[in-house]
């Protein structure tokens, strides 16, 4: 059946169209998403919020002269379908397809790429000073940020520079009390009470009204100052006062989900000439029951959706009942549930997370001992600061954040943990490749920009038992700040320690002994060692020496200087980038120390490019990070030593 989206193939298409068509237009997008994402899986919620918004933006706005800017990007699905890429939605988040957040790469309709929460603001507020100094295109600037991006510091930033410039953008403050999990801090309680406030969900025009009719002519003169300082009177019943002071007209609370007062709200604020606030509320999870009916729970539980997980509107897939093989553990499960232990083992222990409870599995230590566990918002760089603090007092932080989101605190680990050699424990996971989310999350360069700091010590675990060691080991240890990263996904299936030991500080393992081929593999790159010196001698007769080094700051000096005296050819394997990371360290160690001699060595890690998204072995495949690739160019090195193979 043809419906109106069908003849949606861009912007333009929207134009000229009743309110009455674009919400019908928003609920068909809505329709899409639920069907696709909810076959493919992706991210599911937030995007289900911003149909109608979308919508509306894209009516009023000739994009791409004009700019709309989405935060973080994973509310972004609706715009997608709407800028002429309805028919690839269900290749989204698929290696060869759709970006999973907003590309410059894929569309010029997306003005940003960002995967990182927070930014879309200052992006704004440089975009329209640019136009203002008359370099490119002069259009509109919109950007549109949640309540729960606006807790990162740098929105605050952006916020107090717009407002004293007194540039001409408009701010879409996307408010649904969510960020992944429930949003938390003061600021969040202010949004929280003025949607539950009845009185700011009158209509706009009886407020009009109400003002209009104040006594001793002050009433007939707020009629002629216009929309926009009707809507900032308005603002002192609202949390608008903050965005006052700031200089930022605010308008709201509007329906998000009403296209027509959408329309109405942005449109004035476009036609502001100064910077304006337009506060929306939303539903995340609008019109599928399960998160829309569940409360903050819901929302939660259907932040995104795994694939096929809304068959018949059903919360999952319903489990088979022949028997399957048991499963290894998540490491973010082994983690979560390992720092409960450490917790109730030493009463300095205390957890932190930059609101990715269940992501990090710092949800455990909250549901197990609450009052040991932090959730700070996204505000990674107070995340490092706040463990900092606590570190200072005696306590024993550990600061849960995935690798990628760490390094917007990295000012704050040179700085304040690093030069003060505090003990402070960051616990990085998906470090390495992690698949669907792409570039933005790849945990890809933790080694490099880490081992580069004074006073701090960085281990991997090549498996999950592992893991419960070297935790154990951070949080014992006295002497500074340790990093510790792991992969996502399943752990390699070993028996789990009932106690956990304490590890030697930069001493590693040999796994396996060989001869003339040496691998020394750190955190997943053990275990794609250990595979191609499987292969080596299955196919090739070479039975490989295998070392896991545990450390890359400080490296086992005893371990390379006798697998290098020992062997002919000298393997590193890493899942991070090749430049400055696990593999350079040991170069530089051997170099520093004139051990090279005849020994060659190669390094296999992550090339110097960003690397798209697709499922974690495509993308290993993509980069010769495999078993398999490594053992065919090693082979080759050991039996063809002419070819040069210092890489």
């Amino acid at each position: 059946m043809t419906t109106l989206l069908d003849e949606i193939d861009g912007p333009d298409d929207l134009k000229g169209r009743s309110d009455d068509e674009l919400q019908q237009v928003a609920q068909e997008v809505r329709e899409l998403i639920i069907d696709t994402i909810g076959e493919i899986g992706g991210h599911f919620g937030a995007n289900l919020g911003t149909c109608e918004l979308s919508v509306a933006l894209h009516s009023l706005l000739d994009s791409p002269t004009d700019k709309v800017l989405w935060d973080v990007g994973h509310q972004a699905y609706p715009h997608k379908v709407l800028t002429g890429r309805r028919d690839q939605l269900d290749t989204i988040r698929k290696y060869g397809g759709l970006a999973p957040f907003c590309s410059i790469h894929e569309s010029e309709h997306d003005i940003m790429g960002a995967g990182h929460a927070s930014t879309s603001v200052s992006y704004a507020v440089g975009l329209k000073e640019a136009m203002r100094q008359g370099r490119g295109a002069d259009g509109r600037v919109v950007a549109v940020i949640g309540d729960g991006a606006l807790t990162g510091g740098v929105a605050f930033e952006a916020l107090h520079n717009a407002g004293g410039m007194d540039l001409p953008i408009v701010i879409v403050l996307n408010d649904n009390g969510m960020s992944i999990a429930p949003n938390v801090g003061s600021l969040s309680r202010l949004f929280t009470r003025a949607r539950l406030n009845p009185k700011l969900h009158r209509a706009r025009e009886d407020v009009e009204e109400g003002l209009t009719k104040l006594p001793a002519g002050i009433g007939r003169r707020i009629g002629h100052l216009g929309p926009v300082l009707k809507e900032s009177l308005k603002a002192y019943w609202a949390p608008g006062l903050f965005f006052e002071e700031l200089n930022l007209a605010y308008v709201g609370i509007v329906d998000g989900h009403d296209v027509s007062a959408l329309r109405e709200a942005i449109g004035e604020a476009l036609e502001a000439e100064r910077p304006v606030v337009v506060h929306i509320k939303t539903v995340k999870g609008k019109g599928f029951e399960p998160a829309e009916g569940g409360g903050l729970e819901g929302m939660e539980t259907w932040h995104a959706a795994k694939a096929n997980a809304i068959l018949n509107r059903a919360p999952a897939p319903k489990k088979s009942e022949a028997p399957t093989a048991p499963v290894a553990p998540q490491y973010t499960k082994v983690f979560g549930e390992s720092l409960v232990e450490e917790c109730r083992r030493d009463e300095r222990v205390v957890g932190i997370t930059a609101a990715m409870n269940s992501g990090t599995g710092l949800n455990i230590l909250q549901k197990e001992l609450p009052d040991r566990y932090y959730d700070v918002g996204i505000a990674e760089q107070h995340a490092v600061l706040f463990a900092a603090g606590l570190a200072l007092q005696g306590a024993k932080p550990v600061a849960a954040i995935y690798s990628t989101f760490l390094q917007r605190g990295y000012d704050q680990i040179v700085h304040d943990v690093c030069l003060q050699n505090l003990n402070v424990v960051f616990a990085m996971d998906r470090a390495g490749l992690v698949g669907d989310d792409g570039p933005t999350h790849h945990g890809a360069f933790d080694i490099s920009w880490q081992r580069c700091l004074p006073n701090i010590t960085l281990m991997a675990p090549r498996d999950e038992a592992e893991l419960k060691h070297m935790l154990h080991t951070a949080l014992v240890y006295d002497d500074g700040p340790v990093s510790l990263r792991y992969p996502r996904g399943e752990g390699e299936g070993v028996a789990l320690p009932e106690t956990p030991e304490v590890l030697e500080i930069g001493c590693g393992e040999v796994l396996r002994e060989g001869s003339r081929v040496a691998f020394l593999g750190y955190g997943y790159g053990v275990s794609v060692a250990l595979g191609a010196a499987g292969l080596l001698e299955d196919e090739h007769g070479i039975e490989a020496t295998v070392a896991d080094a545990r450390f890359a700051k400080p490296l086992d000096a005893e371990l390379i200087a006798r697998l290098v005296h020992e062997h002919e050819v000298l393997v590193t394997v890493e899942e991070n980038a090749l430049a400055g990371g696990f593999g350079s360290a040991v170069l530089e160690h051997l170099a520093d120390r004139d051990l090279l001699g005849s020994t060659r060595v190669m390094r296999f890690g992550l090339p110097d490019r960003y690397v798209t998204h697709g499922k974690p072995a495509l993308l290993r495949e993509e980069v010769g990070l495999t078993p398999e690739a490594v053992a065919e160019r090693v082979a080759d090195a050991v039996l063809a030593p002419s070819t040069p193979v210092l890489a």
